[in-house]
């Protein structure tokens, strides 16, 4: 494009482009889901994340950029930023911490997230809703949340909108967590371990883990976390189990349909390495703790993307269904997860 000035001809600037709009809307994101959290603790940054990009996608002065202009980086941070902070969520592992929880409780947890994860994809076929959704929610809510649904739709090749309806379902779930739990710590009757592994077991994102068990002191916390990251350890073959029945349902298929996705992601790969480098034990606290700021921010930028993309009226049609869904996976998970403690108590 040119522009002439007092008969000089001059070439314009070309317009900024690509992803680097969206990208820096989605760092605008952070900043603000940080402030959010600094000004409120009880709000997760996470959970902040996605309730602003879900903002931005309907506030009047930014709905044109958020569909326009930033689309494109918006959803580079919720697919490529998502990958990149769940590989460093592998350094939160040790091997050591999870046989440390004894063969009891790792069944137990095993148990938890099949069932949890079968019978809400049941329901959800039953329930007629569309597209992954129902694949989506029975991650989020078996595993750890919006990072497992982030992992499993790129195993499964999921539509952004699919993706963004179940992140913000369950951060939802995860969210009313927080100031449910702590209320039936008394009176269903657990000491503090046992409350621990319940939160552990049935809450989704670990920051929303970290939140519920500190109201039952040190000893619940230290217990939730350990049961968490448990589940975050059963990512890595769910995730692989997705991409093996990806690969049947397109063999056969035409070139036009795409590459097939590799049994094992990338991504998942990089994340088990980063299990076995933490239990080496060779990278300094200091590294660690950089790791894990870092994995923060690039999740909370991805959870941004990808609550940018939730259009709330094709939520509502949907709605009843899905938020029964959710309302009945938030149910079981609990309920059995409650039952596993006292059975390995």
């Amino acid at each position: 494009m040119t522009i002439r000035d007092r008969g000089v001809r001059t070439r314009a600037l070309p317009p900024l482009g690509g992803d680097a709009p969206g990208l820096l809307l989605a760092a605008l994101g952070v900043a603000a889901a940080l402030a959010v959290h600094q000004a409120v603790p009880a709000v997760p940054k996470l959970t902040a994340a996605v309730v602003l990009g879900m903002a931005a996608a309907h506030l009047p002065g930014l709905r044109p950029v958020v569909r326009g202009v930033a689309r494109p980086g918006l959803s580079t941070a919720g697919r490529r930023l998502m990958r990149l902070g769940i590989v460093l969520l592998g350094l939160k592992l040790g091997l050591g911490d999870v046989v440390g929880l004894g063969w009891a409780t790792v069944a137990m947890v095993i148990a938890v997230v099949a069932a949890t994860f079968a019978g809400t994809i049941w329901l959800g076929r039953r329930l007629g809703l569309p597209g992954d959704q129902p694949l989506l929610v029975a991650t989020g809510y078996s595993i750890c949340g919006a990072s497992a649904i982030g992992a499993v739709s790129q195993a499964a090749g999921s539509e952004e909108e699919d993706v963004a309806a179940s992140v913000a379902l369950v951060t939802l779930c995860g969210t009313l967590a927080i100031a449910v739990l702590p209320l039936l710590h008394q009176p269903l009757g657990l000491g503090e371990a046992e409350f621990g592994r319940w939160v552990g077991a049935s809450v989704h994102d670990v920051g929303q883990v970290v939140a519920t068990a500190q109201t039952g002191g040190a000893g619940a916390l230290r217990e939730a976390v350990l049961v968490k990251l448990m589940r975050v350890v059963l990512l890595a073959p769910l995730v692989a189990g997705v991409a093996v029945a990806v690969r049947r349902s397109r063999r056969g298929a035409t070139a036009t349909v795409g590459k097939r996705p590799p049994i094992v992601p990338l991504f998942v790969a990089g994340f088990l390495a980063m299990i076995v480098l933490r239990t080496t034990g060779v990278l300094p606290e200091r590294a660690l703790t950089l790791a894990g700021d870092a994995q923060e921010l690039l999740l909370a930028a991805a959870l941004f993307g990808l609550g940018s993309a939730v259009h709330l009226p094709t939520l509502l049609r949907t709605g009843g269904r899905i938020a029964l869904l959710g309302l009945a996976s938030w149910v079981m998970v609990a309920g059995v997860s409650y039952a596993g403690v006292l059975i390995t108590t």
